[in-house]
């Protein structure tokens, strides 16, 4: 089953409360899709994060364990409640424990639940959060699964199958005119599990029709987290800059039009369904800006609000001026700490990036009165640029460090730059590939396990990074390593990284005596 990255899914979103969206919406992400697999109430949570592992180190501190309760609650990653969910989920009478235990993590974002319901039952599962609020399970209950949260999946056990099992199910999904988009078996000993996926929801009607023809042992329907649902059919018209470009010339398209025949495509869903949920992440982004604007973020633990400070300082003549640059630093820090303060978010493409495409794109909006729809065209032109690196790298700080947060974010905000300036698909292209070329090897390095220090001054710098390299490109400058190529590179240097500079507090600034410090004090506040 191919893997086809969606703008919504993977790149620009999820709309989500901070810090982060490996380490927040990712685990909320995850319960919500573990909890669906329980027959009834939930009674318990045994939650256990691997040795090695980030969570181990991170998640007190950006709010993992705050996440998981969220998804085991049923919320969203949006879900404003979600400061309080530990509260709650003790209020519904749900006791949840993390643990720290050795075993054989595939990835370092690895969670194992058992979960126990109000009988009794056990259910057993092991999920990951891949980066950008990107999750699949990949067991349950001794079977090995693959679930991501893009298909409708009825999950079936029989402890003693028969072989037309199979052929009776599909018939009655024939019979009601439903298409199944795969079908996936997975055998442990003598029992079967099946997995079939599917692009709508089954009625109660088919449901029970289906158990008492097969009399299975154990039948769920999990239901998709993901805005854009996946199919047996799904395509992408192109997967590279280089198509891209190619592309854009044969049809005449501009970069953002390609951005929306992209979504389209892979979405199968109509242009104005694309533009619609595109202009819903851009009141989300300006409302995320104009919350913590005016010093009023509630940030418990290292940094207080600060992007006020600067907002005054610019007012009252005490800053160097840089023109619009002023404004991109206090609106991505302003962004930053609605984040930092579990306030609502646009990923883009992470929460740990989350100040940077909307700090630029929004303050050059304003800067030369260019209105929302052309707001909404620049995303459009850094989703698509993001989708190059999600299919050929990754987001996770965790898998190549800051170079894949800051970095990426940097490299997709400089296209959307150019687009809002005029300039042609080759000039964003080249943008982009300045951008990531000089963040190349920066590495994640979170004091205390918080997403504030490096992070703040890191969207920053990755902010100005954009401006600058969209102005090169406008000017002319050549990026001479084509963007294909440096994203490859950069892939390929973030597995050279040490685990102690990919999101473990194990080294970089949250290893000097201040960050260790820091680390200790809070140690002792309850989260």
């Amino acid at each position: 089953m191919n893997k086809f990255v969606s703008i919504f899914n993977d790149v620009i979103g999820p709309v989500m409360t901070g810090p982060s969206s490996s380490h927040t919406a990712g685990p909320t992400r995850i319960g919500k899709l573990a909890k669906q697999f329980i027959a009834n109430d939930l009674l318990k949570a045994d939650i256990y994060f691997e040795t090695k592992g980030s969570f181990a180190m991170t998640y007190k501190g950006q709010r993992s364990d705050k996440g998981l309760a969220g998804g085991l609650l049923g919320w969203e990653p949006e879900d404003v409640r979600m400061v309080n969910s530990l509260n709650e989920a003790e209020k519904c009478g749900i006791k949840i424990t993390f643990n720290i235990a050795d075993f054989n993590a595939p990835h370092p974002n690895t969670v194992k639940l058992v979960l126990t319901d109000i009988n009794h039952n056990k259910f057993y599962i092991t999920g990951l959060s891949l980066g950008g609020g990107m999750v699949e399970l990949i067991e349950f209950n001794g079977y090995n699964i693959s679930i991501c949260g893009d298909f409708y999946e009825l999950i079936l056990i029989f402890n003693s199958y028969k072989d037309n099992y199979d052929k009776t199910i599909l018939k009655v999904l024939k019979e009601n005119y439903i298409e199944p988009e795969y079908v996936n078996t997975f055998e442990k000993s003598q029992d079967t599990l099946i997995n079939i996926k599917l692009s709508k929801k089954l009625s109660k009607e088919i449901l029970d029709k289906i158990k008492k023809l097969t009399s299975p042992d154990y039948i769920k329907l999990i239901s998709p987290i993901l805005p854009i649902l996946s199919r047996k059919n799904c395509s992408v018209p192109f997967n590279s800059a280089e198509e891209i470009l190619q592309y854009a010339e044969n049809e005449s398209k501009d970069l953002f039009q390609s951005a929306v025949f992209y979504e389209c495509t892979r979405g199968g869903i109509t242009e104005e369904e694309v533009i619609n949920k595109m202009e819903y992440i851009l009141k989300i982004m300006k409302e995320s800006i104009e919350k913590s604007l005016h010093g009023n973020a509630k940030m418990p633990y290292i940094l207080q609000p600060q992007a006020h400070l600067v907002k005054k300082a610019e007012a009252e003549g005490r800053l160097i001026n840089i023109g619009v640059l002023n404004k991109i630093i206090y609106y991505s820090m302003s962004c930053m700490e609605t984040s930092s303060s579990m306030g609502v978010i646009a990923a883009a493409p992470t929460a740990g990036s989350c100040g940077i495409i909307p700090g630029t794109l929004i303050s050059i909006c304003e800067e030369i009165d260019l209105d929302d729809e052309s707001c909404v065209k620049a995303l459009f032109c850094s989703g698509l640029i993001g989708v190059l690196i999600a299919s050929h790298a990754t987001f996770a700080a965790e898998t190549c460090g800051c170079q894949a947060e800051c970095g990426s974010a940097s490299c997709m905000a400089a296209a959307g730059i150019v687009y809002l300036a005029g300039g042609t698909i080759q000039q964003s292209i080249s943008a982009a590939s300045l951008a990531l070329q000089n963040v190349l090897g920066l590495v994640c390095d979170p004091v205390a396990g918080l997403v504030e220090i490096p992070c703040m001054t890191r969207n920053i710098m990755a902010a100005s990074n954009a401006v600058s390299c969209a102005n090169m490109a406008l000017a002319g400058v050549k990026e001479v390593i084509p963007l294909d190529e440096v994203i490859d590179s950069m892939y390929s240097i973030g597995k050279m990284l040490p685990r102690e500079l990919r999101c473990t507090c194990l080294g970089g600034l949250a290893d000097t005596k201040t960050g260790k410090n820091f680390n200790k004090n809070l140690q002792q506040i309850k989260y």
